[in-house]
């Protein structure tokens, strides 16, 4: 069952780019895929209109049911809802330790007070963390910190994970721990996009790959098909 789908989907901004070019793309519930490709060749652009930070110049956008582009600005909170984002440089509320900013994401959707605790519980012992509940993020260090990211993202369950460059500012094992937090996610059944430039990663997870130029998808690799391809 595809969860996302593109179709004939462009994105042009008002200076004349072109980013994304008459894309098709499915996505199955459950999947894990890394898009890959040079600076400029529209991966930003991608996962921001999954997100409807961007809408799409023509082209249709469904995810999980809704039509991302004609979607109304007073609705957006819909599709929020379905999908969580971690960003390279964490965006954590530095005032806040670890369970505050985990509780913080389930209080602006207005969650109960007596749901919020073992939610945000439950996630930070997913992500190896309910020992730094109390932490804050300048008592973590980088890999930490990612990793409260991660609990935020999840911790209103989303049917979706987009992760934008989630390792890009962490050390190689750093990195990897924070990928099998992340496959863990996954097996769970939360369906991850991941955008990176890290090519190891890429080879060591054996996912499904999208390679991205000039705003096209010019190779679409098969689960465990990447490793060893020369792009």
């Amino acid at each position: 069952m595809d969860l996302i789908r593109l179709k004939n989907v462009k994105k042009q901004y008002k200076n004349g780019v072109v980013a994304i070019h008459d894309m098709d793309l499915n996505i199955q519930k459950g999947d894990f895929v890394f898009i890959i490709g040079s600076t400029g060749c529209g991966k930003s652009t991608l996962i921001k209109m999954l997100y409807r930070e961007e809408k799409p110049t023509s082209g249709k956008i469904l995810i999980a049911g809704l039509d991302v582009a004609k979607l109304r600005n007073r609705k957006v909170y819909k599709l929020r809802r379905r999908i969580g984002v971690v960003f390279q440089d964490f965006k954590l509320l530095n005032r806040m330790n670890a369970y505050e900013n985990v509780a913080f994401a389930q209080e602006i959707f207005g969650i109960p007070k007596s749901e919020i605790h073992p939610r945000v519980l439950k996630v930070l012992d997913l992500v190896g963390l309910k020992n730094k509940a109390k932490s804050y993020p300048n008592e973590l260090s980088g890999g930490e910190q990612q990793r409260v990211a991660i609990a935020r993202a999840i911790v209103n369950e989303p049917k979706i994970l987009i992760c934008d460059e989630p390792t890009g500012n962490l050390d190689a094992n750093t990195s990897m721990e924070i990928m099998k937090v992340l496959d863990e996610i996954n097996k769970l059944g939360t369906t991850i996009i991941m955008v990176t430039h890290d090519r190891d990663i890429v080879e060591r997870m054996g996912k499904r790959v999208l390679l991205l130029d000039a705003g096209r998808i010019v190779k679409d690799y098969e689960k465990g098909t990447f490793k060893n391809e020369s792009i």
